[in-house]
């Protein structure tokens, strides 16, 4: 994809998330930002800031009361967005529906799914090995789909339903931002695509995550037990499909990408596969996909810098991530890091709710790929592709086998 957006003048006065030079060199633009202007700011998107360091954006991630979640898409159209429940809701409307959602998310019920993707992936991996001419793209015939089953999986979707999942996710998260019509379009055919699932549940109730949220039971505040309105329904499906795809994808490819040109690392991989959990946390702390973005609700500080209330704070966990005073050699990947509190699945009441089943897709994805495919490099370098927006993964690895 190539955006046609003002040049960005001065990232510390100027950024600009959604350029084609963010894309490819996001983490050198935050790593530069932290040293000479740790909380940037631009008048684009209506006014907004750019905290780089760790305590700063862990600072944000808990201040629930002066930077809202009713924004966490930082775009061209102030204040757009869309109620996505738990992440878009500030406490104490949060809380209740998100301790409904998390019983599917649960580690036991999580790792039942080990056999259902460890199948995807080695289907997906016979098919790449039947080529005869030893190429591949380790992000499109691979790291694309196995999120895109195991969501349709849970949510009790058709399989082939996934391309136009696929095509509504880049719609919302690479070209919505810098285009509101296109995100709304999107929104609307999604909404409209569970509204009519939900109507299919409501007669033929089985033990998919659609089914969970048509059943499940929230506890307001003051005690009173109800189910999900059907807003809260629709709003919370659009969340799990879309956030359940693109990072997961985006942290994969990211991993092989990595171990396409990091020789040592992938042959130690494949030497003491014991080590890919490990190197699964630090994959996702050097190359965290997301990035949340939070309204200002009253006018506070970050990091000493006063901000106003009503602009927007763009809350990078990739800048926070690779912070020097948080990890030692914080640019480099080690694989075997013994200590990593990185905050990839981000901070506070907002963390992923769907961790779990990232973590263990990432851990499935490389045991599999490493098992089967231990020798593989870089086909083009320069071919190599980031996506835009507030969710950075590698879209497209070329890679040649053997």
């Amino acid at each position: 994809m190539s955006t046609e957006r003002p040049e960005v003048t001065d990232w510390a006065t100027d950024w600009d998330h959604l350029t084609d030079d963010y894309a490819r060199h996001a983490p050198q633009i935050l790593d530069d930002l932290r040293e000479r202007c740790p909380v940037a700011h631009t008048e684009r998107f209506n006014g907004a800031w750019l905290p780089t360091r760790y305590d700063d954006v862990a600072a944000i991630a808990y201040d629930t009361g002066r930077f809202s979640s009713r924004a966490t898409v930082v775009t061209d159209q102030s204040k757009f967005g869309l109620v996505l429940p738990p992440i878009t809701l500030d406490p104490p409307l949060h809380g209740p529906i998100r301790r409904a959602l998390l019983p599917p998310f649960n580690p036991k019920a999580t790792a039942a799914l080990e056999p259902k993707i460890r199948a995807v992936c080695e289907r997906l991996i016979d098919a790449i090995l039947a080529r005869t001419d030893g190429h591949a793209d380790a992000a499109i015939d691979y790291a694309q789909h196995i999120p895109v089953e195991l969501i349709a999986h849970l949510l009790g979707l058709p399989p082939d339903d996934g391309d136009q999942f696929r095509t509504w996710v880049y719609e919302l998260l690479e070209l919505g931002p810098g285009d509101a019509d296109v995100s709304r379009r999107a929104s609307r055919e999604i909404f409209a695509y569970f509204d009519a699932q939900l109507a299919d549940r409501a007669t033929k109730s089985g033990d998919d995550l659609i089914s969970w949220v048509c059943r499940a039971e929230l506890t307001e505040p003051d005690g009173t037990v109800r189910l999900l309105t059907q807003r809260e329904r629709l709003g919370s499906l659009h969340l799990i499909l879309v956030a359940g795809i693109d990072t997961t994808w985006s942290a994969i490819g990211s991993s092989l990408w990595h171990l396409a040109h990091h020789k040592e690392d992938r042959l130690r991989l494949v030497a003491e596969p014991e080590l890919i959990p490990i190197a699964v946390e630090e994959f996702l702390r050097m190359y965290s996909p997301v990035t949340m973005g939070r309204l200002i609700a009253a006018d506070a500080q970050i990091g000493g810098c006063p901000v106003t209330a009503g602009e927007h704070v763009l809350l990078s966990f990739p800048a926070a991530n690779r912070d020097p005073a948080h990890f030692p050699d914080a640019d480099q990947v080690i694989i075997d890091r013994s200590e990593n509190r990185h905050i990839a699945f981000g901070l506070g009441i907002h963390r992923c709710l769907g961790s779990n089943t990232a973590r263990l897709e990432m851990k499935v994805a490389l045991e599999c790929w490493l098992a089967r495919i231990p020798e593989f490099t870089l086909a083009d370098p320069a071919a190599v592709e980031w996506s835009h927006g507030q969710v950075r993964g590698a879209r497209l690895v070329p890679i040649r086998i053997g």
